[in-house]
């Protein structure tokens, strides 16, 4: 995760590793340029220095008046004494007959190692016998080491023939130990490799360095960030230098005073608005209450009225009483955008709410011929519940049902597990978008502006009801599509303080909606007590 969420630590890992591939690749490069160019520079050495001591030898052969066996094998063993010590170094020297050598006399073969002859392969010799000039191998030469382990150290054997005076053709090969070279290339070698750590330890340092010059300031930047939208509006970034850096700072600055002023300037005209609504709900108290007044009056008298006169007073009365719904609606969200909504919870049973606010919307279904089924648990859903706000928003859920329900049923359910209670309120109806379920809680929202609302409302009620849910600590959502109705879901928790994570009731509905039979039908405009209820676990009414 280190590496997702650090930009500075991927700059340093790419570079790193892109660096580190480039140094071996070089590394390698050079190691073996210079092992071939020591190597090459060894073995011209090894030739000239073996060819001149191959010419000495036979200018001794030929300059030489041995005739008899001993004499010529006394000259062998001299010649290969001085071979050995003639070098530039260390070197071993092995005479040995060729295979087509048919001399009258027999030698021994004269040699410095003995152990070391098996070195010469028989393809080195076959070579060296069939052609003029020297012929060379590297070999690998076995030297015992002061610990007594054997170790394999680089050499070349240099070959060439020779004419011995009465013995014959002779092969005289060179075997040169090249260790030397070896540790030198090995220093040269650990010294690039040394070379190559610092520069990559050197190229991270830079690298880190550089980073932290760039991406400081970008972290303090995204701190300051943070802490602005965390409500900490002062929040400045520090200016240094005049660098780019210093420009990004100072325009930060600037865009983050530039936010201040326009948030102050919007939280002012928030609070102007709120108290502007609360202020004229509040003013409109007094004239509506004398039209109240004088409405009545009108109303009460309706009956001497021409026809025209008389539905006039009607209708007066009609939107009097929503515009007094729309007033109380009004200063019940300034209340709650004031933050000056309280919450009276009590420990009560959330069937009795269900029923309650069944009872009030009873009449409205009557008129809308909309069957009511409720499904409560036998065992209740107590809960620590506001009854005011918690019947607010099931009457509102039920209006808002029966109103969409163009004459289905709607269905009324309630469970409880050990953290919450809840209570869905389903209608079969015309149903909505999901992004339309999305925005029914706005203020004064319709999925359909041409849509007339028949009930009266106000267009605050869902709202309202989303912040009295809230203010329990819970959940209110909505579930919808076309023609296939809709279905609101409350979740409050049980007890003050307990943060929900599930609810007991799905808030999507089953695919296919049961359709019962009517069991019981009450009356509209009798009241529902549920102790008086027969035990059944599906309840309809009309």
């Amino acid at each position: 995760m280190r590496w997702r969420a650090s930009l500075q630590v991927r700059v340093i890992t790419s570079t790193l590793a892109i660096g580190l591939i480039v140094l071996v690749a070089l590394g390698a490069f050079l190691s073996a340029r210079i092992r071939n160019g020591i190597f090459d520079q060894r073995v011209t050495q090894i030739l000239g220095e073996s060819a001149r001591s191959t010419q000495q030898a036979q200018n001794t052969f030929d300059s030489s008046t041995a005739g008899t066996e001993s004499d010529v094998q006394e000259l062998l063993n001299d010649m290969a004494r001085a071979l050995q010590s003639g070098g530039s170094g260390d070197r071993e020297v092995f005479l040995l007959p060729s295979p087509g050598n048919h001399a009258p006399i027999v030698l021994n073969t004269v040699v410095s190692a003995s152990d070391l002859v098996p070195l010469i392969s028989p393809e080195l010799r076959a070579a060296t016998a069939a052609g003029k000039g020297q012929r060379w191998q590297s070999v690998a030469e076995p030297v015992r080491v002061a610990s007594g382990v054997t170790e394999s150290q680089p050499a070349v054997i240099v070959g060439s023939k020779v004419n011995v005076p009465v013995a014959g053709t002779y092969e005289l090969y060179f075997l040169y130990n090249l260790e030397s070279e070896q540790q030198s290339l090995e220093f040269l070698q650990r010294v690039l490799l040394l070379g190559g750590a610092a520069l990559v330890l050197l190229l991270g340092g830079m690298t880190f360095l550089v980073t932290r010059q760039a991406v400081r300031p970008v972290r303090v930047a995204a701190g300051v960030a943070e802490r602005l939208a965390d409500g900490h509006l002062t929040e400045r970034m520090k200016v240094r230098g005049q660098d780019e850096m210093a420009t990004l700072a100072r325009s930060f600055n600037e865009m983050a005073g530039s936010l201040q002023i326009q948030i102050a300037q919007l939280e002012e005209l928030s609070t102007l608005q709120r108290r502007f609504v609360s202020d004229v709900s509040h003013e409109l108290r007094t004239p509506l209450t004398t039209i109240r007044m004088a409405g009545e009056v009108l109303h009460a008298a309706r009956g001497d009225f021409e026809p025209a006169a008389k539905r006039s007073a009607e209708l007066l009365a009609t939107q009097l009483d929503r515009f007094e719904d729309l007033l109380a609606d009004l200063l019940e969200i300034s209340r709650f955008d004031a933050g000056a909504a309280m919450l009276d919870a009590e420990d009560r049973d959330m069937c009795d709410v269900v029923l309650a606010a069944v009872e009030h919307a009873m009449p409205l279904a009557e008129r809308r011929s909309t069957w009511l089924r409720i499904t409560l648990p036998e065992a209740g859903c107590r809960a620590d519940i506001d009854p005011r706000r918690a019947e607010r928003i099931l009457r509102n859920l039920l209006v808002n049902a029966i109103e969409h329900a163009e004459g289905s049923t709607v269905e009324i359910e309630a469970a409880s597990d050990g953290r919450a209670v809840a209570v869905t309120v389903r209608d079969h109806g015309v149903g909505m978008t999901p992004e339309e379920a999305t925005h029914v809680f706005d203020r004064f929202w319709r999925a359909d502006p041409a849509r007339a609302r028949t009930t009266g409302g106000t267009g605050l009620g869902l709202a309202i009801s989303l912040e009295d849910a809230r203010l329990h600590g819970g959940w209110l959502e909505a579930w919808g599509h076309p023609g296939h109705g809709a279905s609101f879901r409350l979740t409050v928790p049980r007890r003050a303080g307990i943060a929900l994570t599930s609810s007991p009731l799905p808030l999507e509905p089953p695919p296919a909606p049961p359709a019962p039979i009517p069991r019981w039908t009450a009356s509209p405009q009798s009241a529902v007590d549920p102790a008086a209820l027969p035990d059944m676990d599906q309840l309809e009414m009309r």
